[in-house]
């Protein structure tokens, strides 16, 4: 494995150093440092942040491979920064079985773009009828300790809390897709004055507060851990926030979406802004922004939900919900965030990578650039500008939001495991990663 040393890298801190990293770890941290051989990175004017986790990622493999697989997924993952991705379980087969889970895990080790993280479904199939088997999961090769039936709603409470106290046993989590089914049949936007006049039914923000409240106190009950997925309302940041007053233990993310875009983007009908939950208010994205900075709201997600062309590049209601995001995400948060002046690269490292991996349990990002941690960083040209583009895209959705739009900051290196999966900006070749 090549050694690499990174020269004058400024760390969230605002400090400047050198790192070295050998043998997949940061072997050396200061001032002058040298190594015969190494692969050397100038990192004058570059932020070094630990690498990226994403605790909601969409990878579609195995069933849906002409949306997305492991390795295009993992590969975008990379492009964006990312070191670690969450797993969604909407695959087919569900991921609601250790064999299945453990393929999952595996496709991952096996490309080497990044580390793979399963999540297990709560229901079998998630039909919610019946619990998953979420203790075989937990006790596999993958170590699932995040669940979710993300894109269905555990919406039946006696369910709800019987995972929550199942989870509990061994320091797992649910994380809830809080939409309260009854409320958004047929829903297509955000409820309000510009659903009516676009003639789009309205998906009303209390479908999403009130599945929220009833978990917050079926967790409280149950000692358990509780994650609520991209909160998009004023309203549910309400109800996190006298959640954590409590003391109840929930964690919540918002998506880079739902910082930067509102339901306004739904005028031209162009269902790349069509996603779940919908993109909200003005008054909705200022709250967001608000929790994020106070803690109310604990990580950026990316929910990054690729599908092929032909299902949104069509009528609004026949569209799919989702957005591509794990390539933008973390240009979208310095616009939204660090470039308005609310956070600062050490919340950024905090949101994107170490709250994430602490949710999920996932080890190595605690003391990122400490000798003797796992070497998963990102650097990052903060004042570099571009148009995002498709040759942007690195997975096999095109389905992003920020086509044509100017975006701030750039990744230039992605080092995954001391393995650089991303050098000068371009993303190395799967044999190159795969081997080291």
């Amino acid at each position: 494995m090549t050694s690499i040393l990174i020269r004058g890298a400024t760390l969230p801190d605002g400090s400047t150093t050198d790192l070295l990293v050998e043998n997949g770890v940061v072997a050396e941290r200061g001032a002058g440092l040298s190594r015969a051989g190494a692969r050397t990175i100038a990192a004058d004017g570059l932020v070094a942040l630990p690498g990226l986790v994403d605790l909601h990622t969409h990878l579609r493999e195995p069933g849906f491979e002409q949306s997305e697989t492991v390795l295009t997924g993992t590969r975008a993952a990379a492009a964006g920064g990312f070191t670690a991705v969450h797993a969604m379980a909407n695959t087919s087969p569900v991921a609601d079985t250790a064999g299945v889970v453990e393929q999952v895990a595996s496709l991952g080790a096996q490309h080497g773009y990044a580390t793979v993280r399963p999540i297990g479904a709560v229901t079998q199939g998630l039909a919610g009828e019946r619990l998953a088997e979420i203790g075989a999961m937990a006790l596999s090769r993958a170590a699932v300790r995040v669940f979710s039936d993300d894109g269905k709603c555990v919406h039946d409470a006696l369910l709800m809390r019987r995972a929550l106290e199942y989870v509990s046993t061994f320091d797992g989590v649910v994380a809830q897709h809080a939409q309260e089914p009854r409320l958004t049949e047929g829903a297509q936007m955000n409820e309000g004055a510009l659903s009516s006049e676009l003639g789009l039914a309205g998906w009303p923000a209390v479908a999403e507060e009130a599945i929220i409240a009833r978990d917050v106190l079926l967790a409280d009950a149950v000692g358990a851990r509780l994650h609520v997925c991209h909160v998009s309302t004023a309203g549910s940041v309400e109800v996190v926030r006298w959640a954590k007053a409590r003391g109840i233990r929930v964690t919540a993310e918002v998506t880079p979406h739902h910082l930067l875009l509102t339901e306004d983007s739904a005028r031209g009908y162009d269902a790349r802004f069509k996603v779940n939950p919908p993109l909200r208010r003005d008054e909705d994205v200022h709250a967001l922004r608000a929790a994020l900075v106070d803690g109310t709201i604990d990580i950026v997600a990316t929910d990054h939900a690729p599908h092929p062309v032909e299902t949104k590049e069509c009528a609004w209601q026949e569209a799919s919900f989702g957005m591509v995001g794990l390539e933008s995400a973390l240009s979208v948060v310095q616009a939204a965030m660090v470039d308005t002046g609310l956070l600062g690269w050490a919340d950024v490292a905090r949101v994107l990578s170490k709250a994430p991996a602490e949710i999920g349990r996932l080890g190595g990002y605690d003391a990122p650039f400490e000798p003797g941690s796992p070497a998963h960083l990102t650097l990052v040209d903060p004042a570099a500008h571009s148009v995002f583009a498709v040759s942007s895209l690195h997975g096999k959705g095109v389905n992003s939001p920020y086509l044509g739009r100017e975006l701030p900051g750039r990744v230039v290196a992605t080092i995954h495991g001391g393995v650089p999966t991303v050098l000068d900006g371009e993303l190395r070749p799967a044999e190159e990663v795969s081997r080291g």
